[in-house]
């Protein structure tokens, strides 16, 4: 009997799954997030996915949070799907201007009146709203213009115009997977989010000559930064981090990029296999 429950007990212990101070895994990114969140004085949202394995970490993951300038990306994915559809063309003008002017204006140097030349040609926030609806992405919701957000009263808990971070990770994942838009068509909208003017200090910051994709969102007491790190091993992670209230915003993105680079680098490069995924 004795020797039966040493094994059992052997047995037991040998089949534990990893701890977490045992091998790196998306646990252990999850925990270091949340101490990291824990220590600001901010309400901090972040969500992250790896796009070639689906491992995914989230903090905050399904609380919603005002897009701002975030929304853009989904302004950029619908214009771009029409012109995939015969719709319209990057080669067209509206008002006179060529819509790649518009394009970049909007996405590089976040351009609000760009946005809402594009965003009325194709119908306006409710048409924009129906198309990410109807194509699955969920937590997601387009109420305004740019002119009509920033000429309305503040309310950084508005669910108006917001998302959460997981659907913002949801809509890059389907934007990098082409299924809202064919390849080359990402390709020219990760081009100019490559070219981003903004936010330096945000997901950018602690990442010197780490190639990244991205667009910030901002507003009184708001600091937004979403889109697309790529790993050593040219893995991408596509991001969204959003932070209102409290102090020193950007700093909070910038570290929570950093420490979500160097868990999923941590990961991939782990001789014992995948990380564990947090979805």
């Amino acid at each position: 009997m004795r020797v039966m429950a040493f094994l059992l007990s052997l047995f037991a212990l040998v089949a534990q799954p990893a701890a977490a101070a045992s091998s790196p895994s998306l646990s252990n990114l999850e925990q270091q997030l949340g101490y990291l969140v824990a220590g600001k004085s901010s309400d901090v949202g972040i969500a992250a996915l790896d796009l070639n394995t689906g491992d995914a970490v989230s903090i905050k993951g399904d609380q919603a949070f005002p897009m701002a300038s975030t929304v853009k990306v989904a302004v950029g994915a619908l214009y771009l799907a029409q012109v995939d559809h015969g719709r319209r063309s990057l080669d067209d003008t509206i008002n006179g201007t060529p819509v790649r002017t518009l394009m970049a204006r909007m996405m590089i140097h976040s351009d609000n009146h760009a946005t809402d030349i594009l965003l009325k040609d194709l119908g306006g926030p409710r048409t924009l709203h129906d198309w990410l609806r109807d194509n699955g992405v969920s937590g997601l919701r387009v109420d305004r213009t740019i002119a009509q957000l920033l000429a309305d009263k503040r309310d950084l808990w508005d669910t108006r115009d917001s998302s959460t971070p997981k659907a913002m990770v949801d809509l890059l994942r389907r934007i990098y997977k082409a299924e809202l838009i064919k390849p080359e068509s990402r390709d020219y909208l990760l081009r100019l989010m490559a070219q981003c003017e903004t936010g330096k200090n945000r997901m950018k910051a602690l990442l010197p000559g780490i190639p990244i994709e991205h667009k910030t969102g901002t507003l009184d007491g708001l600091s937004d930064d979403v889109g697309f790190i790529t790993m050593p091993d040219g893995h991408r992670i596509a991001v969204a981090i959003f932070t209102r209230g409290g102090a020193n915003r950007p700093r909070t993105i910038a570290e929570a990029a950093r420490t979500i680079y160097d868990g999923f680098t941590r990961v991939l490069t782990w001789p014992f296999g995948a990380a564990v995924s947090t979805r």
